[in-house]
């Protein structure tokens, strides 16, 4: 009987050890833009062994081959295998901002804000919904955000100039376009 505990435990391992390495290689490839064989290596990990960040790669790949639910139905199982795995809140977020889903984009931006408070985009991408439903001083509150986490993305300052023109701050709009000014001319 010991043996055969030992040799279970030993294969256990090695199958762990085989879906890590699958999982790094799917990332590797992910990183090279070559979607095929990210999804080939991570298909091949049991789905009980894969982890949050196998699921937010595969709804990530569905995504650009343009199967949005699918792609959605992978970032929800990426969140069950991890709830603490704020860039599937984040993916999420995206899809349903870009499908015009406003109340459940900003569900998972919160929840993505709540789990990673360093990450600006979260809070850009947030306002630019807030825009989008004509909410200007939640999307003024989460640009500025977003600014006190990174100043140099010219985007942020473009939008917030935009909201404050739309908000009737003149000065404030033109401090913002100099510096979104400033910033597309450094780079």
């Amino acid at each position: 009987m010991k043996r055969f505990l030992v040799a279970v435990l030993l294969l256990t391992g090695t199958l762990c050890f085989a879906s890590d390495d699958l999982s790094k290689q799917a990332t590797a490839f992910y990183s090279d833009n070559n979607y095929q064989k990210t999804m080939d290596l991570i298909l091949q990990i049991p789905e009980s062994e894969r982890s949050a960040q196998d699921w937010l790669l595969l709804g990530n790949v569905l995504e650009d081959k343009g199967e949005k639910e699918n792609a959605i139905f992978m970032y929800q199982k990426a969140k069950v295998t991890n709830p603490k795995y704020y860039k599937a809140y984040y993916n999420l977020a995206n899809n349903y901002a870009d499908n015009n889903q406003f109340n459940m984009a900003l569900e998972n931006y919160k929840k993505a804000a709540s789990l990673n408070k360093e990450n600006p985009y979260i809070y850009y991408n947030m306002a630019c919904t807030y825009i989008k439903m004509g909410d200007l001083k939640k999307a003024k509150t989460n640009l500025n955000k977003a600014i006190m986490l990174k100043s140099d993305i010219p985007d942020f300052h473009y939008n917030l100039a935009y909201v404050y023109k739309e908000l009737g701050k003149q000065k404030l709009a033109q401090t913002y376009l100099d510096n979104f000014n400033k910033l597309t001319q450094s780079q």
